[in-house]
C-alpha cells in the first residue's frame, strides 16, 4: 500500500485518513466497509465546509447535505 500523507491541513480530514491506517490489520474483505465509512465521513466534512463557506459569500446559497434533500 502506498504511504498515507502526513497531514492535509484539515484536522477532520487528517483524522479520517488516519483511520485508513487500520486497513493493514484487517482482512481484505473488511476493507470495503472501512472505505465506505471514510467516504461518508469525507462527504459530511465537505458538506459542512461548503455550508460554512456559503454563509460567508454573499449571494451563494448552501446546498443541503446528502440525505437532507
Amino acid at each position: 500500500m502506498s504511504e498515507l500523507p502526513e497531514e492535509t491541513g484539515d484536522e477532520r480530514v487528517d483524522a479520517i485518513v488516519a483511520g485508513l491506517g487500520r486497513l493493514g490489520e484487517l482482512p481484505v474483505g473488511a476493507h470495503v466497509a472501512v472505505f465506505d465509512e471514510a467516504f461518508s465521513e469525507l462527504e459530511a466534512t465537505l458538506a459542512a465546509v461548503e455550508a460554512v463557506e456559503a454563509t460567508q459569500v454573499p449571494g451563494v446559497a448552501a446546498e443541503p447535505a446528502p440525505g437532507e434533500r
